[in-house]
């Protein structure tokens, strides 16, 4: 038996496409890595908002997937877009990394100038960036996490934000300036977990011990809360789920049709994790019964 595993080619996408190659081998699988780029990784002078929002880091490993050209490939589950194509279920997902933001600077800086840019395309980050430090100046910025270092220290930027989580398996930890505490911060809807997909079908059995049911459960909580409020790319929301033992804590974070920003908690049931992120969006929203 051989699975051939897929992933974009970036340094921290292949990294994490390694953690799950390195649970099969641990069985006796062979394995294959087959990398590829994808649309967001080619088309890099546009916001993802602009060009199709994040759908367009998955096409081509979807594409993969469907045509039997690989087995299983793995993302970054922030990358995913809500509606998932139903022949490529997600088959399961990763322990979550750290989930919190972090701000980088320049090599050799040690305070922030904020008469400089910080480099950031997330609208999430962007708004909570501004809360954070009042008259800060944002400008976009695509690429890897290699290719946005590189534009910080050459130059381009003041700073940087990035999530822990990929420095984390990348070795880079002593880049981080400041990590956001998740409260400072709310981070974008399942950052720090990674995702499985599939073809309907595909033994499932193998991938046991590498599946994170309390992972998987902040996951739903969090994807149905972003769901429910129809977000996009260009949509500020954030969302975060704690487990705790039975039951979760979610708390979320988006910007109304008035430009309003909504921010709140509740506390569930962990096993209607669904429920809680479509009630709490429904609260937010002044919706709920």
């Amino acid at each position: 038996m051989k699975i051939r595993v897929g992933s974009r080619e970036s340094a921290l996408a292949v990294v994490q496409a390694n953690m799950l190659i390195a649970h099969l081998e641990g069985q006796g699988i062979e394995t294959e890595l087959v990398t590829m780029k994808t649309t967001g990784d080619i088309i890099l002078d546009k916001t993802l908002d602009k060009i199709g929002g994040k759908g367009l880091f998955v096409k081509e490993l979807d594409k993969a997937l469907l045509d039997g050209t690989v087995d299983l490939t793995v993302h970054s589950f922030k990358d995913i877009p809500m509606q998932v194509d139903i022949r490529l279920p997600i088959v399961a997902v990763s322990a979550r990394e750290d989930p919190r933001d972090a701000l980088i600077l320049s090599q050799g800086v040690a305070e922030l100038d904020l008469s400089t840019p910080i480099g950031c395309s997330s609208a999430r980050r962007t708004l909570q960036l501004k809360n954070i430090f009042p008259g800060v100046i944002i400008a976009p910025l695509r690429g890897n996490v290699i290719t946005r270092l590189n534009k910080l220290d050459g130059g381009e930027f003041g700073a940087i934000v990035l999530a822990v989580a990929g420095l984390k398996r990348l070795g880079l930890l002593n880049r981080i300036s400041r990590a956001f505490e998740t409260h400072a911060m709310i981070p974008a809807a399942c950052q720090g977990i990674l995702a499985v997909q599939a073809r309907q079908g595909f033994d499932i059995g193998v991938l046991e011990g590498f599946h994170c049911a309390d992972a998987w459960d902040a996951s739903r909580a969090e994807r149905s809360f972003v769901t429910e409020l129809d977000g996009g790319c260009s949509s500020p929301i954030a969302a975060y789920a704690e487990i705790d033992g039975e039951n979760l804590k979610l708390t979320g974070l988006y910007v109304d049709d008035a430009g309003i920003e909504r921010a709140g908690s509740i506390v569930y049931a962990r096993d209607k994790a669904e429920e809680a992120g479509r009630n709490l969006a429904l609260q937010l929203k002044g919706e709920a019964l």
